[in-house]
């Protein structure tokens, strides 16, 4: 998969370093990764939340962060739309952002 785009987990880690590790794992398993169903991922992540229109919510570091991303589960991409504490998810609409 090519994940779109590793500067919003890089804005992320800066404000909170104990985030890098977890996060660059997640971005290098994802970037080797041919998920070409959500099948595919829940092998994986058995965590993940499959929302409307190809996002998946993943909880990273322990459960302690959320990432959402969308798929383009036919032409290989990711593309990042949110990276954040529970605190921060909470306060958003996980299906528009």
């Amino acid at each position: 998969m090519h994940v779109i785009s590793i500067r919003k987990l890089q804005d992320f880690w800066e404000k909170h370093p104990e985030a890098k590790d977890s996060l660059e794992s997640w971005y290098s398993e994802a970037n080797h990764a041919t998920w070409r169903v959500p099948e595919d991922i829940k092998k994986r992540y058995r965590g993940a939340d499959f929302l409307p229109g190809n996002r998946v919510v993943f909880n990273i570091k322990g459960n302690t962060l959320r990432l959402i991303v969308c798929i383009h589960y036919n032409r290989g991409r990711v593309f990042i739309r949110f990276v954040g504490t529970h605190a921060e998810y909470d306060r958003i609409d996980a299906e528009k952002i």
